[in-house]
């Protein structure tokens, strides 16, 4: 992993819209502490796992979206369906074109998590883990994650792939649990 981009796309969309970067380091998975341990560190879809541990759908919101080329990059907060309580914060860069124009329709609206568009579409869908991380979280991450002061949160750095061949990166940060 190359220095500096540990937060990489997520560090790309705060750099566009001028938001000031939240402080990360690099943690091994057995320094996490749980619950966090079993949401982060494990071979499963990051949706999957949350909707088992929240009990309940989870649904995106939007918060950013950029397309470029066959690029596009969307800074999201994932939330319970039935609550609005906030269960995830995240960022994709993805190659659309990788997709039918079926899935691509779906991504783009944006509701709907990408775990649950490539399940549903019955994809050869997997997500990696490269890196895992501890994070001081910036007002921006506060606000969405309704904190009133800042503590440690945790997330971690993935590669996705489509049939073995990658196809883009997503960070995910969770709230406190």
């Amino acid at each position: 992993m190359a220095p500096g981009r540990l937060l990489f796309p997520l560090d790309e969309v705060y750099r566009s819209a001028g938001i000031p970067m939240p402080v990360a380091k690099q943690v091994a998975p057995e320094d996490i502490p749980h619950p966090y341990r079993g949401l982060l560190s494990h071979r499963s879809d990051m949706t999957q796992v949350l909707e088992r541990h929240y009990g309940g759908r989870i649904i995106v919101r939007a918060l950013s979206t950029s397309q470029r080329g066959r690029w596009y990059t969307r800074r999201v907060l994932l939330v319970q369906e039935y609550s609005g309580r906030p269960v995830e914060m995240g960022a994709i860069r993805i190659q659309l074109d990788v997709f039918s124009a079926r899935v691509q329709a779906q991504i783009l609206k944006g509701h709907l998590p990408l775990g649950r568009i490539m399940r549903d579409a019955s994809l050869d869908y997997h997500s990696h883990a490269r890196a895992f991380f501890e994070i001081t979280p910036n007002s921006d991450m506060m606000g969405v994650f309704w904190m009133r002061e800042p503590r440690a949160l945790y997330g971690r750095q993935t590669e996705v792939t489509l049939g073995g061949t990658k196809f883009g990166d997503i960070v995910e940060v969770l709230p406190l649990v």
